[in-house]
């Protein structure tokens, strides 16, 4: 079936008005990227403007009406590329209106000389570059970059860019050789590209905002909201998958108790509690090593699995984590009280994860044991204090 171009044109504007009311919709949904989706939205109504204007853009004179029409285009492309760019924060605005100010400067002057060849090709070029710029941000982009989506959107944007390409490139050419019939192919292959264009780019777009939204909730319920560390079911879901990729490398296991955290918080009021449990959290992030996997397991109770870590590195990362964290509660301004932390080190010849956990649970009662504020490692094949009764565990654990 053979569709005019006027009826692309009404097409083109019906799916822009329900893409631009589909992201004014989904702003309620997503208030963190309320910002960005109303950029986008403005983008898709430019671009509406632009459309109702070329469809009666026989109404005014050529140079006139064809430089409104590119006006009103290339403002909706930069601000695509401005909402690309705030989903890491950043925005062009300031370089866009540059651009923008160029642009009229040169149409002003060549379109009115070279009208033809203009604005049928010459005014495609900085529409191609925009849109390409638009899919290396993307592209680059830190925000998105483990999205499933986002090779969509990237190539979206691609395709849109090679597309304006190529009207500006091969179509003179092809004109050139096969006469003007060329002229009004290219202008119906235009408007069939750019009704799919504007539904695919804003869905595209909603689709990294959605996803990413999932990944954040997903995060949040893997994460400890006052540490910032690995809650204890994201670290099993972890541990288990670092195991099993660590293609035969070592891999060591600390556990760690604070010392007379009970009697912290009795003493001086959970707020000073929860500082107290912060400041470790920070200062196993400074010492672990990269890589590490950092847990709190519950209460004042922490753990460490440490990737490419051999026995002898773990141990001198434990120290220097206790040894950094009773000089935080120490300088700490505000703190009342100092604190100090015991930790247990699997013993080298557990891989596994349960026998890591228990191993380095014997060697954190053993430091309770002989003193708190030590690393302990539990001996080869032993389970030291594991077979404990739980009463004397628990009152172990207390000290």
């Amino acid at each position: 079936m053979q569709i005019d171009l006027q009826t692309l044109w009404y097409l083109t504007v019906g799916t822009l008005l329900v893409s631009a009311s589909l992201l004014l919709w989904e702003r309620q949904a997503h208030p963190v990227r309320a910002r960005v989706l109303g950029v986008l939205a403005a983008a898709l109504f430019l671009f509406i403007f632009g459309c109702m204007l070329a469809m009666n853009r026989s109404h005014f004179p050529v140079a006139l009406g064809m430089a409104a029409i590119n006006i009103l285009m290339m403002s909706g492309y930069l601000l695509v590329l401005n909402a690309v760019a705030g989903l890491d924060g950043r925005q062009y605005a300031r370089s866009s209106v540059a651009t923008l100010s160029f642009l009229i400067t040169v149409w002003a002057i060549a379109g009115t000389h070279f009208p033809v060849v203009f604005w049928n090709h010459v005014s495609s070029v900085p529409i191609a570059l925009t849109c390409g710029l638009t899919a290396w941000i993307l592209l680059r982009s830190g925000t998105v970059q483990q999205l499933r989506s986002r090779p969509i959107a990237v190539s979206i944007s691609a395709f849109h860019a090679a597309f304006y390409f190529g009207r500006a490139f091969i179509a003179p050419v092809l004109i050139e050789r096969y006469g003007q019939e060329i002229v009004s192919i290219v202008a119906e292959v235009t408007m069939y590209e750019a009704v799919l264009y504007s539904v695919a780019m804003p869905m595209s777009f909603l689709m990294i905002i959605r996803e990413e939204e999932k990944l954040n909730l997903l995060r949040m319920s893997q994460t400890d909201q006052l540490t910032g560390l690995a809650n204890r079911h994201a670290f099993f879901e972890q541990a288990a998958r670092m195991l099993r990729e660590r293609c035969g490398g070592p891999v060591s296991l600390l556990a760690f108790d604070l010392d007379h955290f009970k009697a912290i918080n009795d003493r001086h009021g959970h707020p000073t509690g929860d500082k107290v449990l912060q400041l470790f959290a920070d200062a196993a992030r400074k010492e672990a090593g990269p890589g590490a996997l950092l847990v709190r397991l519950g209460g004042e109770e922490f753990a460490a699995l440490l990737p490419h870590c051999d026995h002898s590195q773990a141990f001198n990362r434990g120290s220097a984590i206790a040894s950094r964290f009773a000089e935080a509660t120490a300088q700490a301004e505000g703190l009342k009280t100092r604190a100090t932390v015991s930790i247990g080190l699997a013993a080298p010849d557990c891989h596994d994860l349960s026998g890591m956990l228990a191993s380095a649970d014997s060697a954190l009662y053993r430091a309770k044991a002989l003193g708190r504020n030590r690393v302990e490692t539990a001996s080869p094949n032993q389970l030291l204090l594991h077979s404990l009764a739980d009463p004397l565990r628990d009152q172990l654990r207390a000290i």
